[in-house]
């Protein structure tokens, strides 16, 4: 499954990067820039994009309103990653709040591969 992961700090980019991949089950293209997370978005077509809500330039939720816009990313999920809510808040396992999937920081792999695969439909 092809991840797109969109944050602003790139020593946690490459974390989950390289923990995701570890799995064997996912192909993780990052970006810590919003702007080229849309562009990545239109271009890689992922199965799934993970995208921080507080970054410089372009918040995650705006960003978020522009994939859905667009008629090439409108239908793929997106998991936002979180630290404003903590996990006593929403869970260790991630949570839909209005329609709209979020997993708190710190990442724990193995819940956030369950969170995606039920998010997919995969699990």
């Amino acid at each position: 499954m092809k991840v797109l992961l969109i944050d602003d700090e790139e020593d946690f980019c490459e974390l989950v990067k390289a923990n995701l991949e570890e799995t064997g089950e996912f192909e993780v293209i990052t970006t810590t820039d919003p702007q080229q997370g849309l562009t990545l978005a239109k271009k890689e077509l992922p199965n799934i994009i993970l995208l921080d809500i507080v970054m410089p330039g372009m918040d995650g939720s705006t960003l978020a309103g522009r994939l859905k816009e667009d008629p090439l990313t409108a239908d793929i999920p997106i998991i936002f990653l979180t630290a404003i809510v903590t996990q006593s808040e929403i869970g260790s396992e991630g949570r839909e709040i209005s329609g709209r999937h979020f997993f708190a920081k710190p990442v724990e792999t193995q819940a956030l591969v369950r969170y995606i695969k039920k998010v997919l439909g995969k699990s």
